[in-house]
């Protein structure tokens, strides 16, 4: 079984994070974003439940528990005698795993109980909730229904074009459920950690997603680029929505919006090149393949040793 853990453990989610990474700054964001974050997601999954099934093994190999269950424990063993660290490490690392899923997942939950307090607000014809507020700040808030919040700071800053823009942007969020996408990539990254370095390349992917749909929606790219250079300028310290709403560290940070005004005044994508999000596609498939003969050797592991019996 120990060829399984090499192709789903460690193979598989380096080759896929390898052709994420490449691709990201490369392809039409908003075609790629979901295509992109299935196959970390899906070579995630598998590498979990690869785990699970050596955290099994490790806990087949315990003598006490062979003598319990009637079965023979040496053979279990035998699987993988040469390599007799595998199964312990995999079943740390289960546990890690699994650790870092729930801490993922509260941190998920704390953010959905912030929007509560937004979604009783009233709202306009357009479905946005007005906050009489002088941070600079505008979000997105996750149905059913989702609403876009923005403050009377936000608006200040911004001319008629550029909040026409901004409410382009939160809406692309909605309708394209990017704040689903982000959650899927940050649990992803709980399970391992060669995926930890994706999630803010996957935040900023579904960012300029957005941007793209306003732009395409304007007809103007120009008015959204100069949208988030104002909202830059301005943008509060202090959070007021959700996180994966940008504070003004984020913006200003790692030359965020440099990069998204230029993708947008000058894009540069390669409309051949999108035929290689098939090659993250096919490894995370791949993935999943080896881990089902995983599953299975394991299941005739067991059984040669008794248990199944």
């Amino acid at each position: 079984m120990f060829d399984h853990f090499v192709v789903s453990v460690v193979v598989c989610p380096v080759l896929v994070a390898l052709a994420v990474r490449w691709l990201a700054d490369r392809l039409r964001p908003e075609a790629a974003v979901t295509v992109l974050v299935l196959s970390i997601v899906t070579a995630s999954a598998a590498c979990l439940v690869s785990l699970a099934a050596f955290a099994l093994k490790a806990v087949a190999e315990v003598h006490a528990v062979g003598l319990w269950l009637g079965y023979s424990d040496a053979v279990v063993r035998a699987d993988t005698e040469r390599e007799p660290w595998v199964s312990v490490l995999s079943a740390s690392l289960f546990v890690a795993a699994v650790a870092g899923l729930v801490r993922v997942w509260r941190l998920h939950r704390r953010e959905m109980n912030v929007t509560r307090e937004f979604r009783g607000l009233p709202v306009d014809a357009d479905r946005v909730t007005m906050i009489d507020d002088a941070r600079v700040e505008a979000f997105a808030v996750p149905g059913p229904p989702g609403r876009v919040v923005v403050t009377t700071g936000m608006r200040s800053v911004l001319d008629d074009q550029q909040y026409g823009a901004l409410l382009a942007h939160e809406r692309a969020h909605l309708e394209s459920r990017h704040h689903a996408l982000v959650l899927f990539a940050r649990l992803a990254a709980a399970v391992h950690p060669v995926f930890w370095g994706l999630t803010r390349r996957i935040d900023f992917l579904v960012e300029r997603a957005a941007d793209e749909r306003a732009a395409e929606q304007l007809g103007d790219r120009r008015v959204v680029a100069r949208a988030i250079g104002a909202a830059a300028r301005s943008a509060s310290e202090a959070r007021l929505g959700l996180s994966m709403a940008p504070g003004r560290r984020d913006l200003r940070g790692a030359g965020v919006v440099p990069r998204r005004v230029a993708s947008l005044l000058a894009p540069r994508y390669a409309a051949r090149l999108m035929t290689l999000v098939a090659v993250p596609v096919a490894v995370a498939a791949g993935s999943v393949i080896w881990t089902g003969e995983c599953v299975a050797d394991l299941g005739q592991l067991l059984y040669a040793a008794g248990m199944l019996h």
